[in-house]
Formats: C-alpha cells, sequence, structure tokens
C-alpha cells in the first residue's frame, strides 16, 4: 500500500527513528508506563514505521515488578543518550532507600546529550532528586504535589497543570496525562495530523492543553486542621453567595492573614481558587445534561454572571461550558 502524504510528511521531519525509553523501577505503576508507551508506538504505525523506537529501562536491567504485581522485562539503561527518556511514577519513586540510587543513574547514564527528559505522575520526584528541576515549572499528581513542593523547594510546583515543559524538561500529572504528554511531544516530533490520529486511535481527546487543571475533587480533599475542614464543608453549603476570604476566615475563627497562609499550605490552593474550583465541580454536569440555560446554572452556583463561569471552565477544564456541552451530546 502506498504511503499516505502525512506518512510521508511524518517520516521527512523525523529522517531516522528515535529512541524513546521508559525508565522503570520496583514499584512503579503500569498505568503510566502503558498510556505513553502506547502512544509512541501508535504513532509509529499511523506513520507507517520507522520514527519511534521504544524502550523500557531500569537501572539494573531483567524483570521489574510494578505495584500491581506485573513483571516488566527491561534492559540495562544505556550510557549513550537517547532522544527522549521518561521516568515513570509509583510508590518506588518516593522510596527514600531508591529514590537516591535511581536519582544518581539518571544523572550520571542517561541525561547527557538526551533531547528530551520527562516525568510522569510522581516521577516528578526523580528528576527533582538531580536537580534537573530546579528553578523550573514541573507538575505531578494533585495529591503528592504539596510533598513534591516541601521535599524540593526549589521546584516550582504547580500541582493543577496536565503537563508542563520548560525547554527540555518536561513534566506531566497522572496516568492519563502521560498520555496528553506524549501527545504533545508527537506533535512536536512529526506534525499535527500524526498526533491527532494516534488520538483518535487511543480513544481520547486530541488534545488537552497542558494548563488544564487537573481537575482534582476539591470535595475529596482531607485538610488536617478542623478549621480548614469546616471551611471547605461552608464553602460547598454556601457555593451561590459570596465567598470572600474575610467571611472564610471568620469561620475559621482567623485573620484574614493567618486564614490564607493556614488554608493554603494544608490544600496547596488560595481560598479563591478554591471557591472557583467547586464551583466549576458542580457547575459541570449540570452543563453536560444539557437541560439548563447556562446563565442559570452560572447564578445558581455563585457566579456572578456566565462570562465569569465561562473563563473559570477554560481555566480549569480547557473548554468553556458551550464546549463541554456539545462534548457530552
Amino acid at each position: 500500500m502506498a504511503a499516505t502524504n502525512t506518512q510521508r510528511q511524518a517520516k521527512r521531519a523525523q529522517g531516522q527513528a528515535r529512541d524513546i525509553a521508559f525508565l522503570v523501577y520496583p514499584g512503579f505503576q503500569i498505568q503510566d508506563l502503558s498510556g505513553p508507551l502506547s502512544a509512541f508506538d501508535s504513532a509509529d504505525r499511523m506513520a507507517g514505521g520507522g520514527i519511534y523506537r521504544c524502550h523500557v529501562v531500569s537501572v539494573d536491567g531483567g524483570n521489574v515488578v510494578s505495584t500491581a504485581g506485573v513483571e516488566v522485562a527491561t534492559r540495562k539503561i544505556r550510557q549513550s543518550s537517547y532522544d527522549t527518556l521518561i521516568v515513570m511514577g509509583g510508590e518506588g519513586s518516593r522510596d527514600p532507600v531508591q529514590l537516591p540510587a535511581i536519582a544518581q543513574c539518571l544523572a550520571r547514564s542517561a541525561t547527557r546529550g538526551t533531547r528530551r527528559i520527562a516525568s510522569v505522575c510522581t516521577g516528578a520526584f526523580i528528576l527533582a532528586a538531580t536537580g534537573l528541576l530546579d528553578g523550573r515549572p514541573a507538575t505531578t499528581h494533585w495529591l503528592h504535589a504539596l510533598r513534591l513542593q516541601r521535599m524540593f523547594p526549589q521546584v516550582r510546583v504547580d500541582g493543577d497543570r496536565i503537563y508542563t515543559r520548560d525547554g527540555h524538561i518536561w513534566t506531566s500529572a497522572g496516568i492519563t496525562a502521560g498520555i496528553d504528554l506524549a501527545l504533545a511531544m508527537i506533535e512536536d516530533d512529526v506534525g499535527a495530523d500524526i498526533a491527532q490520529q494516534t488520538a483518535r486511535m487511543l480513544v481520547v481527546y486530541y488534545r488537552r492543553p497542558g494548563g488544564q487543571s487537573q481537575f482534582s475533587a476539591m470535595a475529596s480533599m482531607e485538610p488536617e486542621s478542623d478549621r480548614i475542614r469546616t471551611v471547605l464543608a461552608y464553602m460547598r453549603e454556601h457555593l451561590d453567595e459570596t465567598l470572600s476570604t474575610e467571611r472564610l476566615a471568620a469561620v475559621a475563627c482567623l485573620s484574614p492573614r493567618q486564614f490564607g497562609r493556614a488554608f493554603l499550605a494544608e490544600t496547596g490552593e488560595t481560598p479563591a481558587k478554591a471557591v472557583e474550583r467547586l464551583r466549576v465541580e458542580i457547575a459541570r454536569p449540570r452543563v453536560a445534561q444539557g437541560s439548563e440555560p447556562i446563565e442559570r446554572i452560572a447564578q445558581s452556583v455563585g457566579f456572578v454572571d456566565p462570562e465569569r463561569m465561562r473563563r473559570a471552565f477554560v481555566r480549569l477544564l480547557g473548554h468553556p461550558p458551550q464546549s463541554v456541552r456539545r462534548m457530552a451530546v
């Protein structure tokens, strides 16, 4: 079968196959590996072959056991550079015994000459331990963002992003966000057509912007103190009202300044951002159902007007309410 124009363009853009290495270790998350690996493999097939070679590597090679108990055969990470090296997330990335050894191997063996270095989910802890993330924006799964910031204060952690890119260093949130990161890399390498075909093959959106919120459910957050838990409950019960920092501080029996600091420390969010997120979280399913006017929804969840809700949807979901409604049909 003759190659399509898209395939020919992809091969011209590539020239030769790029080596994509996925670094795993005992206790890695299998889904962090399978998502991005499937994306690069699918892109190679969409382009007719010859653009990517995928390698699963580890510090010592051999079979490596994931948190799910699934063993994956790996090769020992090589001294020569890869085109792209992606570090997987998982419980092992936060193991105080294992983490320094993996980071040392990564810094010594794979970063020299490697064009791109990335992490999925808590793989960011390993990148941070090498110093590669110092002074850079980075993300991880929202559940671990505060811990990453506390362990590595030189990193500019943003636990609300799908993925980040700073020069040749990329990081992403957990599991499906690794696919978003891979699609963005594929588009950079061989163009939007192949990336879009890959997204269709994987039955995922093409593609969520990196700045889109992870949309972690604020309702499931568990702050350390009863004061902040009480404030979160109060927020949920009074979303249709004006929720100023002063009002919320009074609920917590703290000064506005003390409250702002305590809330940020325990949730990773400012009070205003948390209120906005909760409002979007409540409004989103109602918008998707398509039975209510958007203006009415905006007013009922506390947005002053539909335009403010539109801006919040774009900021947190990557799409305005009208698009969310169309995609749900």
